[in-house]
């Protein structure tokens, strides 16, 4: 008899102390998430969103590609340019205004006449 109160003790035990286990698990993910939405690096992230959607959504403004960017920021932003060109069919690119004809050639106009690149 002795032998099954222990055992029924040490299941008891086992059981409360999964269940502790779980709830730190589940504050642990929530504390988590919570960090990562108030971080500074998050809010961060968000403006480079919100302006890479606004630059995305208007082929006036203009994209400069400077000499000593990393690759990340030339690749990001001839992705930009490219959809711009795809989309609105002009983009303006380091101040040059660039169109994009329905053969898919690309074009820009110097002193008023049409020079494809």
């Amino acid at each position: 008899m002795n032998i099954y109160i222990i055992v029924f003790v040490l299941v008891l035990i086992l059981f409360v102390n999964k269940i502790i286990n779980l709830k730190k698990n589940k504050n642990n993910k929530l504390f988590k998430f919570k960090k990562k939405l108030l971080s500074k690096e998050s809010n961060i992230e968000k403006i480079f969103l919100r302006d890479d959607e606004k630059t995305s959504s208007d082929p006036n403004i203009n994209i400069n590609i400077k000499l000593y960017e990393n690759e990340d920021n030339i690749n990001r932003k001839s992705n930009i340019h490219r959809a711009r060109l795809s989309k609105f069919k002009k983009s303006k690119l380091n101040g040059e205004t660039i169109f994009i004809d329905p053969d898919q050639k690309i074009y820009k106009y110097i002193n008023g006449k049409k020079k494809y690149i």
